[in-house]
């Protein structure tokens, strides 16, 4: 077995010396075969994204109490679909080579995944799954939205490990220069490229620039998911609008993007540009209504948006805390008076009596919080029912 057999030096403008990567992870030899098996460092990466994704996933289903076992239907078919979308999205692009090379539409071992593909497919999969399982499919897109920005943002480590994906000539301080860039753009200035390069200077590294921004979103996402979500949904529109901004963005700068035909109209800028405005107005849509509606969210134990569940939930553990203190300061002056000799320390006692005054405060606080949503709700249907 031998690791990383080809080495490549990438320069960064920032550091002095460089960085030493391999687009291959192993090769194995084995005697029944006349060639190695090559394990690629790209291959490696997405699986490992792909892991910290199912795991984020999972993790929340069982927060939300999704069915486990059903999730893993949605996950298993939803991978099957975005590979199968994702190869699609790049044959259909490419239509007018792969028309002429139909043996070559299967041979995805050679490369062509589009990502844009692969979320349509994977997310067309499991909402079939959804529709058959009967899962909450908003929820599950909630889930697939933060998940889905753990496994780009770690994914696109890979395209610098290949040495791919990278933008058009740059000044920064972050600019990215290694002999398969120059190759690459040598080769794209020989085809007659509109796209004006000099493949001797450093490029965009614009695997860095999406990786940041995909986690940087999740992050975003995340604590929205905690403390601000409002209905099911929104964290999916939320994961199209902020993806969808920086791939518009950076597009534009990649050399290798896919066009419309023969137009200069890049694809997954255009769809990125479509995501942006869709989600962006859906957002503001439902927001708008879940402000003059609230309600709770359909298989979430957790609204902290929701004024009546929130009072009651802290209602609800005031009053498990109070029963708790009362009946160990009981246990304990029991205890006090039956041992008059050696009698527990006084200041314990005052101690618990002390916060068993605050917690029955909190618990009265509560209640009266409970009673005056309750008051504002029966008002409201009162109202609506007239």
């Amino acid at each position: 077995m031998t690791f990383c057999p080809d080495k490549t030096e990438v320069f960064f403008s920032f550091l002095e010396n460089p960085v030493t990567v391999s687009s291959i992870f192993c090769q194995i030899d084995l005697p029944f075969m006349s060639s190695p098996i090559t394990i690629r460092w790209y291959g490696v990466i997405i699986a490992f994204g792909l892991i910290l994704a199912v795991l984020f996933g999972g993790r929340k289903a069982y927060v939300w109490k999704m069915d486990i076992n059903k999730m893993l239907d949605v996950l298993i078919y939803g991978a099957l679909g975005g590979v199968v979308g994702a190869r699609l999205y790049y044959v259909f692009s490419k239509w007018d080579y792969y028309s002429a090379c139909p043996e070559e539409i299967f041979q995805i071992w050679h490369g062509g995944l589009a990502i844009y593909g692969g979320l349509i497919g994977g997310i067309l999969a499991a909402l079939i799954v959804c529709k058959v399982e009967k899962l909450n499919i908003l929820n599950l897109l909630d889930l697939c939205g933060m998940s889905f920005l753990i496994g780009q943002g770690i994914g696109r480590w890979g395209n610098f490990a290949n040495q791919e994906a990278f933008g058009t000539n740059t000044d920064s301080f972050i600019g990215m220069y290694s002999v398969k860039t120059e190759a690459y753009l040598t080769s794209l200035v020989n085809s007659g490229t509109d796209i004006i390069v000099d493949p001797s200077k450093p490029v965009h590294p614009t695997f860095l620039y999406e990786s940041l921004w995909c986690l940087l979103s999740f992050v975003i996402l995340y604590i929205v998911c905690q403390k601000f979500r409002k209905f099911s949904g929104q964290l999916f529109l939320g994961y199209g609008f902020l993806y969808g901004i920086e791939r518009a963005v950076v597009e534009g700068m990649r050399t290798d993007s896919l066009y419309i035909g023969d137009t200069n109209i890049r694809v997954s800028q255009l769809l990125s540009l479509i995501l942006v405005i869709v989600c962006g107005t859906l957002l503001v849509i439902f927001t708008i209504k879940y402000t003059k509606n609230p309600k709770p969210i359909e298989g979430v134990d957790y609204f902290n948006e929701i004024p009546l569940y929130r009072h009651r939930k802290k209602a609800a553990d005031m009053k498990a805390l109070v029963e708790k203190y009362t009946e160990e300061l009981t246990v304990l002056k029991a205890k006090a008076d039956a041992d008059v000799e050696n009698k527990p320390d006084k200041r314990k006692i005052a101690s618990l009596e002390e916060k068993l005054r605050k917690a029955q405060n909190e618990l009265n606080t509560a209640e009266e919080k409970v009673a005056i949503q309750d008051a504002k709700k029966a008002a409201k249907a009162a109202k609506k029912a007239k």
